[in-house]
């Protein structure tokens, strides 16, 4: 960009059109002589000027092209900032993201033994319900054979039995 200034004040500045206009100063001095001389250099005026026209397009456009490339180079630089920002945006997602998984297969692992927890819980529960069910079968046996014993032994006397037996009968 400094270059392209540079190059514009240097070669397309006021001074490099200045000549022609010194050689029209000069045919008019020569008179008649210069009569031709003067033709040709106001046609090389009349040149120089448009030339010096078209320098100061030519200048406004290189400066115009420069502002641009400036702008395109800030552009440039705030989309390098906003990817690298991206960037790291879906870096920490990405970090995230293998968090939730880790967090996920720990709690599928924790489901898995509270599901083999609970399967020996009901695994014991049912083994109680059928110690209960044998609890109670084994009572109502012993029950059972309790009253039959206690009608056998209701045969047998003994003293005290007898000696209470006695005065009722008497």
């Amino acid at each position: 960009m400094k270059r392209m200034r540079a190059f514009c004040q240097s070669r397309l500045g006021s001074g490099f059109f200045q000549r022609p206009v010194n050689a029209s100063v000069e045919a008019a001095r020569a008179g008649e002589q210069g009569r031709g001389f003067a033709v040709v250099a106001a046609e090389v005026r009349n040149l120089a000027s448009r030339s010096a026209t078209s320098a100061q397009e030519i200048r406004g456009l290189i400066e115009g092209i420069g502002e641009k490339i400036g702008e395109g180079a800030r552009q440039a630089e705030y989309s390098g900032r906003s990817i690298r920002d991206a960037v790291d945006a879906i870096h920490q997602l990405a970090s995230l993201m293998e968090e939730i998984s880790a967090a996920t297969r720990e709690q599928r692992s924790g489901f898995g033994q509270i599901n083999g927890a609970i399967g020996q819980l009901d695994g014991t529960t049912q083994q109680n319900a059928a110690l209960v069910e044998q609890s109670r079968a084994a009572a109502a046996a012993l029950e059972e054979q309790a009253a039959l014993m206690q009608q056998r032994v209701a045969v047998f006397r003994t003293r005290e039995t007898a000696a209470r037996d006695l005065p009722a009968m008497a």
